[in-house]
């Protein structure tokens, strides 16, 4: 079982029981870490959308969670599937635009960077590099051989690496 865990597990029965104020504690738990995800891998307008498709398919499948891992990794996992079948679907999924909300000139550079990346690049890089999730946790949530994640986290760093020296920044 997940370190720290116990409350997500406890409150995942009961929404899986269909207690709604159960529910609404997870979702409001986990709310802003999925959407600052969502919106750095598909864009601000996409991850509004994909975050409340993960959240429903949350709730219908409360029952499922086992508690093997993270409620988070769960439900990321849940997100990023969303986002799949979101890009088989809809070829505006495909390019994701700069989010809004993030003003500074530097965090424009990146979210185009980041734009310049290939999903699985994008997904790898921001689930490590951006949240702090571990290559084992990443690797498992994108379903994905740890040894992959890896080498699509370094391609990432090297190809961001070279867009960044290759931009004027002096």
């Amino acid at each position: 079982m997940a370190p720290n865990n116990d409350e997500d597990i406890a409150l995942s029965r009961r929404a899986a029981r269909g207690d709604h104020p159960a529910f609404a504690m997870l979702v409001e738990k986990h709310e802003r870490p999925l959407r600052a995800f969502l919106t750095r891998l598909a864009g601000a307008t996409i991850a509004d959308d994909l975050a409340q498709e993960a959240f429903i398919k949350a709730w219908r499948a409360a029952d499922q969670y086992d508690g093997r891992a993270r409620y988070s990794t769960w439900l990321t996992r849940i997100a990023w599937r969303c986002r799949i079948d979101a890009l088989r679907t809809d070829s505006r999924a495909e390019a994701p635009e700069a989010p809004q909300e993030y003003a500074s000139p530097a965090s424009a550079e990146v979210d185009d960077m980041l734009a310049r990346l290939s999903e699985s690049e994008r997904a790898a890089l921001v689930l490590c590099d951006g949240h702090g999730w571990t290559h084992s946790e990443a690797a498992e949530l994108l379903s994905v051989p740890l040894g992959t994640l890896k080498s699509t986290v370094a391609r990432a760093k090297a190809k961001c690496r070279a867009m960044w020296e290759g931009a004027d920044h002096g």
